[in-house]
């Protein structure tokens, strides 16, 4: 007789292991199935940001930065050796678009947003200090603000938080390809390859949380569950040569006035990111000559006596909302589409934050929760301590 889980997971990114902790600390008994590793895909090639999203205040999503604000501050509590807070600084020359006013008033909803705790507190740095800022070109600057947000290591965050979901009795297997399943009113019966083996279990919800693979994991789905229209978006970073001493950077690209991050990482920093369409397949993305010209521009243009010498690249998915607005324009809530409203078996994890995994979670099972027993709560994953792991 096939093994039996209240949830199955596929996908062992962040949002995938999110979902198995959440389950896992509700009581349920949890599968979570990765092909690969965990945090091989999008989870390991973030900007490794845990922030509120300062830029998304520009769209009015109110909501998704209260939210994310809410969530960094949980994760600072809970995983302080994972995730620590970090200053940013936001430069302003005669053409930067966003001006002084601007600026202020968005940092000042920033914090009120985020309950004006102490990561929450911004100011303007004096002219003494600009030149203390890891060689910024001072020449027409005219403003600099200092604000925070955090930083965290994105894969080693993610298989923290799967330890969290086993040592709660969920149950990883990895590597293990999902091969199929079958839905009914009454289950799902998965089929999957593990170590060369076929193996089946049945589940009472699955839950699709494969990032960019998200709709060719569907179409293996029967019925086919519906799911929005979306596109994937290459974003990529370069390790540059160099430390940061003084915090990280927000900058307005000069040829299209998009916000590009430099970081502080270790020894070197981090340079990213760029928003490219991309149509084919996701295990063959990679970063293009292009884009690596592109961020150097934005690293001359502010830091022109820096080192640009590129120690390491790598390139990421993201999953967006299809739409005809431009890409950073486009909203980054997460959508949780399910196969039946009133007794929902499957649902797929479209976008999403790494700042927000664990709401996300939480929503994922509140839709589902039609289809599961009453939990039966074992921990609070707002109050678990999350650790690293080998």
């Amino acid at each position: 007789m096939a093994e039996h889980f209240d949830v199955v997971v596929i996908g062992g990114g962040i949002h995938g292991v999110g979902v198995a902790q959440a389950a896992a600390c509700a009581g349920y008994t949890v599968l979570l199935l990765e092909q690969r590793a965990l945090a091989a895909g999008t989870s390991s090639r973030s900007s490794k940001l845990i922030h509120g999203g300062l830029r998304y205040l520009e769209g009015g999503d109110f909501g998704l930065v209260r939210e994310s604000l809410h969530e960094r501050s949980i994760l600072l509590r809970i995983a302080p050796e994972l995730v620590r807070l970090q200053a940013f600084h936001i430069p302003v020359y005669p053409d930067t678009r966003r001006r002084p006013l601007t600026l202020c008033a968005g940092l000042c909803l920033y914090a009120l947003l985020g309950g004006f705790q102490a990561g929450s507190r911004f100011r303007r740095l004096r002219p003494g200090e600009w030149d203390d800022l890891d060689g910024l070109d001072t020449r027409q600057l005219q403003a600099v603000f200092r604000y925070h947000d955090a930083q965290t290591d994105d894969a080693a965050l993610t298989r923290a938080v799967m330890h969290s979901a086993i040592m709660h009795g969920a149950t990883l297997a990895c590597p293990a390809e999902f091969v199929g399943a079958r839905v009914d009113r009454e289950r799902c019966a998965v089929r999957y390859r593990e170590h060369g083996s076929d193996r089946h279990c049945t589940s009472g919800v699955l839950v699709n949380a494969t990032g960019p693979w998200v709709a060719a994991v569907t179409s293996r789905i029967d019925p086919v569950p519906p799911g929005p229209p979306l596109e994937l978006v290459q974003g990529t970073h370069l390790v540059l040569d160099g430390t940061l001493r003084r915090g990280a950077y927000y900058l307005e690209a000069p040829q299209d006035r998009r916000v590009v991050f430099l970081l502080p990482r270790g020894e070197h920093c981090l340079l990213g990111t760029t928003e490219h369409p991309y149509t084919g397949d996701p295990d063959q993305v990679h970063p293009l000559q292009r884009e690596e010209d592109y961020l150097l521009e934005v690293l001359h243009h502010y830091f022109p006596a820096r080192s640009d010498q590129v120690l390491g690249r790598f390139a990421g998915l993201r999953v967006l909302p299809a739409s005809q607005a431009a890409m950073s324009s486009r909203s980054r809530e997460t959508q949780l589409p399910v196969d039946n409203e009133q007794r929902p078996r499957v649902v797929s994890v479209y976008g999403g934050k790494l700042t927000g995994y664990r709401a996300t979670a939480q929503k994922v099972l509140q839709r589902l929760a039609p289809g599961l027993p009453a939990p039966r709560p074992v921990a609070d994953t707002a109050r678990l301590r999350l650790v690293p792991v080998d």
